[in-house]
């Protein structure tokens, strides 16, 4: 048996941790906690074999609003070179600090705001970014992390499910927007799990989704993202109205829709994210 998985089987259990701690989850930090090692270790397993993977081996982990530590346990059981979490809950981290007694320097605690740490600035090639999301934050949290997404290997990532599907979202659907264009440009994305509300402790009123993102091969500069923010912030702010009203600050609007096969009179929903960018890189 693996030394970190022997380590993590001396803890107690994830419901005796919790009464132990007085944890209940609270509502203004978007906790909902899994407390089923069961669908944790689900959720590594689905993505590792998504990933074509065994294990973390090698890699380093990071962990957002790791909460009693349920997925902490699996993805240290995932034998990861090390894991990072970043909790804002103190009680939390009292939990973390126990786990942190059996597997040592193997888990590096951050009492933090997961919005304010660069990820990708940390040491380490090989990134995951596995985290059951705080959901009041899951999308701005995405959107930092898919601009940088080359500095990853991979985001394991829960959602509301009705997040998880605008981020998948086809076009000429309602779902379809700014999140789908930019996520779907810049990663490849494996829905892995759904989960129902009973999942979680409280169980909250929606249903969630798990999802794989793993970079395209040639993903976007920091320019073109900057292009890609501005025509679409200008094309779903106003999703109704055709491209000839929503974009007609762009000069030459019809001559560069010309060049990529759209047409003005369409509306946001049916331009495709590669048609997106192919007007982008002609501004």
């Amino acid at each position: 048996m693996d030394t970190l998985k022997k380590e993590i089987e001396k803890l107690p259990s994830l419901r005796i941790t919790v009464e132990a701690h007085g944890l209940m989850a609270k509502k203004a930090l978007g906790q909902n906690f899994l407390l089923d090692k069961n669908i944790t270790d689900k959720i590594i397993r689905s993505s590792l074999t998504a990933q074509g993977i065994a294990d973390f081996s090698s890699a380093f982990c990071f962990e957002i609003g790791p909460g009693p530590g349920g997925l902490t346990r699996s993805i240290l059981e995932a034998e990861p070179q090390k894991l990072t979490v970043v909790e804002m809950d103190e009680r939390c981290i009292s939990i973390m600090s126990e786990i942190k007694e059996r597997v040592k320097d193997r888990l590096e605690i951050i009492n933090g705001d997961a919005l304010k740490i660069n990820f990708s600035s940390f040491a380490g090639e090989k990134k995951h970014i596995i985290s059951n999301l705080p959901y009041n934050i899951s999308v701005p949290l995405l959107i930092n992390w898919l601009k940088d997404i080359k500095a990853y290997q991979s985001l394991t990532l829960m959602f509301q499910k009705e997040v998880a599907e605008r981020i998948m979202a086809p076009t000429n659907c309602k779902d379809y927007g700014r999140l789908s264009v930019l996520a779907q440009l810049q990663s490849k994305i494996t829905p892995l799990l759904t989960l129902n509300p009973e999942c979680f402790t409280p169980a909250p009123k929606i249903w969630s989704q798990v999802l794989l993102f793993v970079p395209q091969e040639n993903v976007l500069s920091t320019d073109q993202i900057k292009k890609i923010e501005h025509l679409t912030t200008l094309a779903f702010s106003q999703r109704r109205k055709m491209i000839r009203q929503s974009l007609k600050s762009i000069a030459n609007l019809e001559q560069k829709c010309a060049q990529i096969g759209i047409q003005t009179t369409y509306r946001p929903e049916q331009i495709t994210p590669q048609q997106f960018l192919s007007l982008a890189n002609l501004l």
